[in-house]
């Protein structure tokens, strides 16, 4: 009996679900394009590579990467190797939560029966791969939802806040994107930091962005938070696709900016590209312009589980669909009217 089947065997169920032959629902893309492309197929459960775990999965975070993933821009991304032609994994979606029901022969960290969440490969599906080092355990008291959404989103925030950010207690903070996804845990983890935080949303969102602990909140709808006398020691731009000049009009003479993402700059670089000006531009002035990329670790997802067990970060969901319904949800996102993020329950 080969490992996998072993350790299968371990509860009573795991050894018929994992069987050769299985299949499973998953939505698939075959070729790059808009949220048409997405549709709901049969197909064969994948298998599991030696530091890797199998998931059932339960649910699944929906953000703006599986979006750059579904229609292939920028197309930066395909020549990083996620296929250049068309996607080179069918299957859509990354952040997952659910249960381990097979465990590869080199993994220590999990066994069968485990509730792990993290980030996966093709989590929109009833089961998803995912490397050892990608995954962490449920925090006891969360769903399976709130889990699915502080994947990327959480990482991002957490990387974006403490690391190049480096922000810390007493210091002003600016969230540009505060209603979003990583806007969300962006104020949180600011606010346990013990940084003062300002918020930057449209109207309707404010009210969202007060809940989640912002002492301060700008409509960009009707101010502009660059204008008046107000200068922060940190701003964290969360796709807003401000100039860099306006962040820097925004900053105090030695702030920091951090720039996460951005939705304009062509089909080429996308967002990346204003990072990279920041990178040029941050060595002949006297305030830090910087970027940051998602570094997926199961390291981060650990400290992100404790504070949501500790109940200082909670997971922020606008809206849940189910799996035959992913292209919907989709063409939710794309509406831009998110208040946190959005979950496939499968």
């Amino acid at each position: 009996m080969g490992s996998e089947a072993q350790r299968a065997a371990a509860d009573g169920t795991a050894a018929t679900e994992v069987g050769a032959g299985s299949t499973m629902l998953a939505i698939v893309r075959d070729v790059y394009g808009p949220s048409d492309v997405l549709h709901l197929e049969r197909i064969s459960r994948p298998g599991i590579a030696d530091g890797e775990v199998l998931v059932r999965v339960h649910a699944a975070g929906l953000d703006r990467g599986v979006w750059h993933l579904m229609t292939g821009r920028p197309y930066l991304m395909r020549l990083m190797g996620f296929g250049f032609r068309r996607p080179k994994n069918p299957v859509a979606g990354s952040d997952v939560a659910g249960t381990v029901v097979a465990v590869g022969a080199a993994v220590t960290r999990f066994a069968v029966g485990d509730e792990v969440f993290g980030m996966g490969k093709g989590s929109f599906a009833e089961y998803a791969v995912a490397r050892e080092n990608k995954l962490a355990h449920k925090p006891a008291g969360c769903s399976f939802e709130q889990a699915a959404v502080a994947g990327v989103s959480a990482l991002t925030a957490l990387q974006a806040v403490r690391d190049a950010g480096r922000v810390r207690a007493g210091q002003r903070v600016l969230i540009i994107g505060a209603s979003g996804g990583v806007g969300s845990y962006a104020i949180q983890l600011a606010k346990a930091f013990g940084a003062e935080v300002t918020g930057v949303c449209s109207t309707g969102k404010l009210d969202l962005v007060r809940s989640l602990g912002a002492d301060h909140v700008i409509d960009y709808l009707k101010d502009d938070f660059a204008d008046g006398p107000r200068r922060y020691d940190v701003i964290i731009d969360i796709a807003s696709n401000a100039t860099l000049s306006r962040l820097r009009r925004a900053l105090t003479t030695n702030g920091t900016a951090v720039i996460v993402g951005g939705e304009q700059g062509g089909n080429l670089t996308g967002g990346i590209d204003r990072q990279l000006r920041a990178l040029i531009l941050t060595r002949f002035v006297g305030q830090r312009l910087t970027g940051v990329i998602c570094k997926e670790n199961s390291a981060d997802l650990e400290v992100i589980a404790g504070l949501i067990q500790a109940g200082t970060v909670t997971p922020s969901i606008d809206r849940a669909y189910p799996l035959d319904r992913a292209r919907e949800a989709m063409r939710h996102l794309e509406g831009g009217q998110l208040r946190g993020k959005v979950v496939i329950t499968v």
